[in-house]
């Protein structure tokens, strides 16, 4: 069993709507490519501290250029920390799931489609 459930995440998603405005979220489809995107965030964030690391304990002199983190790659760790506590411990998708029933993480439409 999910929990949260489908039904009780789209609840919370959509608690801030104000009445007669458009819900949010109006299907399990929108949940779970939400949840996959932020998922996918924090992957790569661990990911790129994860490289990092072993780079910078290889690189005993300090010279390696390789080792200093890109504009992109400080932008993609800052993205992907997760904003619950106790993260380290769970999955991606759990982290995922559990910031968007927080209300840690909120979920806006793409503005091509206005």
């Amino acid at each position: 069993m999910l929990h949260p459930s489908y039904s009780e995440l789209m609840e919370v998603i959509n608690s801030e709507v104000e009445e007669g405005e458009q819900l949010v979220v109006q299907s399990r489809y929108s949940i779970v490519k939400a949840a996959a995107e932020r998922a996918k965030q924090i992957i790569d964030s661990r990911y790129l501290e994860e490289k990092y690391e072993k780079a910078k304990l290889a690189d005993k002199d300090g010279k390696n250029p390789e080792v200093r983190l890109s504009r992109d790659d400080k932008r993609k760790i800052a993205l992907g920390k997760e904003l619950v506590g106790n993260a380290q411990n769970l999955k991606p998708l759990s982290v995922a799931v559990k910031e968007l029933y927080e209300g840690k993480v909120k979920i806006v439409g793409n503005p091509s489609e206005d």
